[in-house]
């Protein structure tokens, strides 16, 4: 029974109460900015972090090229919440540059295409 408990706690609730250690309890971001679509990249490539957790350096490494913040949180299979308490103390520390996605669908929508999906409903 033992050998059980031992396996229970150490695979399945230890990464769970490492993050929790991580984000130091916090179970939300500060920064609202901060959406499924924003854009990640290094800001100061080849330099560490000074944070210490290796979750930092994960989400870093992962940010050379922009990734979304659902990505970083798919890669790293961390619940998005917590992803973006630790991505938010990366902005905080300059490490991390963020911006929203350019809006493709600010311009009209092309008349064409719209018509050829409608044709395609139709034809279903």
């Amino acid at each position: 029974m033992s050998d059980e408990r031992e396996h229970w706690y150490e695979d399945e609730a230890g990464p769970l109460v490492r993050l929790y250690a991580v984000t130091g309890g916090r179970a939300k971001a500060k920064r609202l900015d901060l959406d499924l679509t924003t854009l990640l990249v290094d800001a100061r490539s080849g330099a560490r972090s000074r944070l210490l957790a290796p979750e930092y350096d994960a989400i870093v490494e992962l940010c050379r090229t922009p990734l979304s913040v659902a990505e970083v949180s798919a890669h790293l299979h961390l619940p998005l919440t917590s992803t973006k308490v630790l991505i938010g103390d990366l902005i905080d520390e300059g490490r991390l540059l963020a911006r929203a996605p350019r809006n493709e669908l600010s311009t009209a929508p092309d008349v064409n295409v719209l018509r050829a999906v409608l044709a395609g409903i139709k034809r279903s």
